[in-house]
C-alpha cells in the first residue's frame, strides 16, 4: 500500500477532471452477509432477499479504470447511496447509470438513464434504440463487478466486520487496476 502501485484515485479526481474522462459509469452491487444482531432491517434488500452491503463503483469508460467506491446498507436504494455519497461528478463529462438512477438529472446535467416506459403505454421505436445503444455502454461496469466478485470474500457471504468493507474492497480495487495497468504495459511492448 505504502508502494502507491494499490491506490485508487478516489472522489477528488471526479472533481478535478482527472485527464479527459469523457464518460463515467456508475452502477451498484451487493454483497450478502450474516444476519446482524442489532438493526436488522437496515441491512436486508427486499430486492435479494437476504442482508447486504452495497458499493457503487464509478469506472472511466474509455479506460475501464475504477475511479472511486462508495458503500452503503443493503436497504439503502442506489440513487440514495448516490445522493448521501460524497461522489460529485465534474461539470463535463458524460455519466451512464442503469434505471435504478432516475432524477440524477438535478444532480449532474450530462447524464443518461433510460426512459421509464409510460403506464398502460409503450416507448417509441427512438426510444427502444436509445435504451439498446445505452445498456451497451453500460454492460463494461458489469464485466468489471464480475471481475471484482471473482475475490471469494465478495462473491461469498462477507463474514468479517462491517466496519472493514470498505477497506477491503478498495484493496480490490486497486489490485484489479494494478492489473489492468499491467495487461496495458504488457499489450504496448
Amino acid at each position: 500500500m505504502k508502494s502507491g502501485k494499490l491506490r485508487i484515485p478516489g472522489k477528488k479526481a471526479l472533481l478535478k477532471g482527472f485527464g479527459d474522462p469523457e464518460v463515467v459509469v456508475m452502477d451498484v452491487t451487493e454483497t450478502a452477509i450474516e444476519r446482524p444482531q442489532k438493526k436488522q432491517k437496515k441491512y436486508f434488500s427486499g430486492k435479494k432477499k437476504y442482508h447486504s452491503l452495497k458499493m457503487q463503483v464509478v469506472i472511466n469508460q474509455k479506460t475501464k479504470e475504477i475511479i472511486c467506491l462508495h458503500f452503503g446498507p443493503g436497504h439503502c436504494h442506489d440513487f440514495n447511496l448516490f445522493k448521501n455519497s460524497p461522489v460529485h461528478f465534474h461539470p463535463e463529462p458524460d455519466s451512464l447509470q442503469d434505471s435504478g438512477y432516475q432524477g440524477i438529472k438535478k444532480y449532474h446535467s450530462n447524464s443518461y438513464t433510460p426512459k421509464k416506459k409510460p403506464k398502460k403505454g409503450s416507448l417509441f421505436a427512438l426510444q427502444k434504440d436509445y435504451h439498446l445503444a445505452l445498456s451497451q455502454d453500460i454492460v463494461g461496469i458489469k464485466h468489471i463487478n464480475r471481475s471484482l466478485k471473482i475475490f471469494k470474500i465478495l462473491s461469498s457471504r462477507y463474514r468479517n466486520r462491517r466496519r472493514r468493507y470498505g477497506l477491503r474492497c478498495n484493496l480490490l480495487a486497486a489490485l484489479y487496476n494494478y492489473e489492468l495497468a499491467l495487461g496495458a504495459k504488457i499489450q504496448n511492448l
